[in-house]
């Protein structure tokens, strides 16, 4: 899968004028090679991937990374260094950008992605009118997935579902919210650890999630990314969960939400709300398909939201894989057309400010006839009352 990947990534470059490419961002940097560490620009420690269009394939990256670059990385040669000696991983970059007959060549690099850092070493030793943007090509490589990506997608499915069940199940009246999160979390876990054992050889990849659970309840229910918190939630409250954070089964994304209110709906105008959230999203079901445009779909979604009443929403949704968001977005602008093997987080949502906000949300695997969806839970209002 990733010898594949990275053969296409050299054939491109080659139709695309490049030499070589610097690729410093982490999950295209897995995508192309399977490996990923733990200490990266956070800690001041970057880690590139050098690809020429017509030789070897070089991982630069944190000698104390050594043992797991050696086990996970496909790729040509490793190259590692150490804090404070020499160059660093300023060392290979002289070689590996000008050496032999790569003087002139074309270099291609994430102008977005790249740390100031490494892209101020690159432009001291590479004239700027040899860099080029290798984004579009890797951004078109990832945006359709491979089998061996959907089946990922899936079983992402099967865990956001499990932490989805398990939220419910823990919310009610008197109880905090970090209980809930401690809930999905150990439900997450162990879902993934199980799929892991069932379908998936590499012993590496961790099944614990690992992200501060999205959800809100009560007066904070507004605030879209708020995080559990100590706080004690009550009868009659509303509650949202979301797992586009936690969703992150062997680094496949998702994107799944849902709304809740505990024992009743105390504030009765919040059902009108909530109901405009599930039909934006149904709207958008609707249009949602291949040799569809992708602000298309946000335009259904949109249109059913205001013509309720309502102002104008944020986008409908996003493409997923190793990234959180990928290409393409369902937002107005977005002239992607979308096609079979891409997946997509599509939601339904309505906020009325400093008052209610509800949504929900799903992901979908694109098909050749139509759309497979892939996390479920109910949304009928009588099934959110717990």
């Amino acid at each position: 899968m990733f010898a594949r990947r990275m053969q296409a990534l050299r054939e491109q470059l080659g139709q695309s004028g490049f030499d070589v490419a610097l690729i410093t961002d982490d999950d295209s940097v897995y995508y192309f090679t399977g490996y990923y560490d733990y200490l990266h620009m956070e800690f001041g420690r970057p880690t590139i991937l050098v690809v020429h269009r017509d030789g070897e394939s070089l991982l630069i990256t944190p000698s104390m990374e050594m043992d797991m670059a050696e086990a996970a990385a496909n790729v040509d040669r490793i190259a590692v260094w150490n804090d404070g000696m020499g160059e660093e991983w300023r060392a290979e970059l002289p070689e590996a950008l000008n050496g032999s007959d790569r003087g002139s060549g074309r270099v291609a690099i994430e102008p977005e992605q790249m740390p100031p850092l490494v892209r101020n070493s690159v432009e001291a030793i590479v004239d700027v009118s040899r860099l080029g943007d290798v984004t579009p090509i890797v951004d078109e490589m990832r945006m359709i997935k491979s089998e061996e990506e959907l089946q990922l997608a899936r079983h992402a499915g099967e865990v956001a579902m499990a932490m989805m069940n398990a939220g419910r199940g823990a919310i009610g009246d008197g109880v905090a919210e970090y209980e809930v999160a401690l809930a999905t979390s150990d439900a997450g876990t162990r879902k993934a650890a199980e799929l892991l054992e069932a379908h998936y050889t590499d012993t590496g990849m961790s099944p614990s999630t690992h992200f501060l659970q999205i959800m809100a309840s009560g007066k904070e229910i507004t605030k879209s990314h708020h995080r559990a918190t100590t706080r004690i939630m009550k009868r009659g409250e509303p509650v949202f969960l979301c797992f586009c954070g936690m969703t992150n089964f062997h680094r496949f994304k998702l994107g799944f939400d849902r709304t809740f209110w505990i024992g009743e709906m105390a504030e009765k105008s919040q059902e009108a709300v909530y109901q405009v959230a599930v039909e934006s999203q149904q709207a958008a079901l609707e249009v949602l398909g291949p040799g569809v445009v992708a602000e298309d779909v946000h335009a259904a979604y949109a249109d059913a939201i205001q013509g309720a009443g309502y102002e104008y929403p944020f986008r409908c949704g996003r493409a997923t894989g190793f990234s959180f968001l990928e290409k393409p977005q369902l937002v107005a602008g977005d002239k992607t057309i979308l096609q079979p093997g891409m997946v997509l987080a599509v939601d339904g949502s309505v906020s009325v400010a400093k008052t209610f906000r509800a949504q929900v949300g799903d992901s979908f695997i694109i098909t050749k006839d139509g759309y497979e969806q892939i996390t479920h839970h109910p949304k009928a209002l009588n099934e959110m009352i717990l």
